[in-house]
């Protein structure tokens, strides 16, 4: 019997450039849209026929939008509505299958997922997420209304409702909070051919799942079984043969950085996670410490300059908050820098050449503690820094910056006596230029370790402090050694 051909496949190619064609693409309909319905608003108030022509053209614009965004993956959905301004995001949110919201929620930026709920009501939001799991529920309760959570407990299972009350206990930024709590369990009395037939029965196995948990009936760890292992040993073999006794486990109340650095450092896909007595409560998996590397590196990029994260739409009143304290902070450490070069302004007045030499100073000593500073968060972060090392760091770290300090003083100091033909100015702007090197290095090192020693996010604000150090010292150095030794 002849079996019919099989349908081509035509498989998605992963290209990070789609959903930015995807942007474009809504951006220009929702422009032509507005387009239409501005030409109508200039005929005559009253027109009939110029209002069927807007409800037919704005129809037909949403037809196509619809049928745009039903195409796209829920993570491109997601970027889609973080790129948008508020009026449109909304726009296009409304256009989303009721199928789709609960992973657009999950993929959005809490910012955003903020505007998406205030723009449901109790219905959509009770069915967006009916049916998600307990840890993908404890993920969004913060921002849900309690009357919308107390109706979704309702529709739970007794397993299910002690799990989301368990996961939103523990604190935001530990393991607790991301682990996920579908996984599959054996006992080590079985053979494979049951742990198999198991499987089988199974309607899909839950998401990266590379390691089954053996468990006893009191459900503590007692190994884990790679599905790799399984796949190839005999059948007959019982589980407690080939089982590992040799694999790492997490607490709930562990650091999700601590985590995080674990799966990088051992290159793990799921870890367990234990409770106190021993027992498996959940799980960790590669997709949770994705995105908490994602998150960890956005907020550091943005805490180095002072910043929240924020809606890039979001209103001026809001930003000015964000932005306005460290920018007037910036201020403060600008006017100090000022009023110290100012102190020395006969010594600018005799020798002019200074004025022009005292930027390099400054920015070079900046951009040398820069470097230093990022990797010393970098350290930081990664938990490569205790008490009996950091002795030891900072001398390397004075090392290196006085040997680069060395090489870069001498160039900076053949061109400030090309311009001023003066060997005394060149040897005042070599010395100056290795100690702010020095001074930037310092407070490269000192501010995130001070901030760290107190329990504050180390990244918070340091460039901004480093330029008010490098800027008001490496002024004082310069003009100070120029007073001294050229007048």
């Amino acid at each position: 019997m002849t079996q019919p051909a099989a349908a081509p496949v035509t498989p998605r190619r992963l290209d990070p450039e789609d959903a930015q064609h995807a942007l474009a693409e809504v951006q220009e309909r929702l422009r032509r849209q507005q387009l239409v319905e501005d030409l109508v608003h200039r005929q005559e108030q009253g027109d009939d026929k110029a209002s069927l022509v807007e409800d037919l053209v704005h129809r037909q614009h949403e037809a196509e939008l619809k049928s745009l965004v039903d195409a796209l993956h829920p993570a491109d959905i997601a970027f889609i509505l973080e790129s948008l301004p508020k009026d449109e995001r909304q726009t296009v949110w409304k256009l989303v299958s009721p199928e789709h919201d609960a992973d657009v929620l999950l993929e959005v930026e809490d910012w955003v997922r903020e505007s998406l709920i205030e723009a449901m009501d109790r219905q959509d939001l009770v069915a967006a997420t009916g049916n998600m799991d307990a840890d993908e529920l404890a993920d969004l309760a913060p921002d849900l209304p309690p009357d919308v959570v107390a109706e979704v407990q309702k529709g739970l299972t007794e397993e299910e409702r002690a799990q989301l009350l368990e996961a939103m206990g523990y604190p935001e930024d530990s393991v607790g909070a991301i682990m996920d709590f579908e996984m599959v369990r054996v006992r080590e009395d079985v053979t494979l051919e049951v742990v198999l037939r198991y499987l089988r029965r199974l309607h899909e196995l839950p998401d990266h799942t590379d390691q089954v948990f053996v468990v006893d009936r009191q459900d503590k760890l007692q190994g884990v079984l790679p599905l790799s292992r399984l796949l190839v040993s005999e059948p007959e073999t019982e589980v407690h043969a080939v089982m590992s006794t040799d694999f790492l486990t997490l607490n709930p109340l562990d650091s999700d950085a601590d985590a995080a650095g674990a799966f990088e450092r051992y290159d793990l896909v799921s870890a367990p996670v234990m409770d106190d007595q021993g027992r498996l409560i959940g799980r960790v998996t590669i997709a949770d410490v994705v995105d908490v590397m994602r998150e960890d590196s956005q907020e550091q990029a943005l805490s180095r300059a002072g910043l929240q994260e924020e809606d890039i739409f979001a209103p001026v009143a809001m930003a000015l908050r964000n932005r306005a304290p460290w920018l007037l902070f910036n201020l403060c450490t600008a006017a100090t820098a000022s009023f110290v070069a100012s102190r020395f302004e006969d010594t600018v007045s005799h020798i002019v050449i200074l004025a022009f030499l005292m930027s390099i100073v400054a920015g070079i000593g900046g951009n040398s503690g820069n470097q230093t500073m990022t990797m010393i968060i970098r350290a930081l972060a990664m938990g490569r820094i205790t008490g009996r090392n950091l002795w030891q760091l900072v001398k390397r770290e004075m090392m290196v910056t006085f040997m680069v300090g060395l090489c870069g003083s001498v160039v900076a100091a053949l061109f400030a006596w090309a311009i001023s033909d003066s060997i005394a100015i060149a040897v005042v702007m070599m010395a100056s230029m290795i100690c702010n090197m020095l001074v930037g290095a310092s407070v490269g090192v000192l501010v995130p370790m001070v901030r760290a020693r107190f329990g504050k996010d180390p990244a918070i604000g340091s460039s901004v402090l480093l330029t008010f150090a490098t800027d008001s010292l490496g002024f004082f150095i310069f003009l100070g050694l120029a007073t001294v030794f050229l007048l």
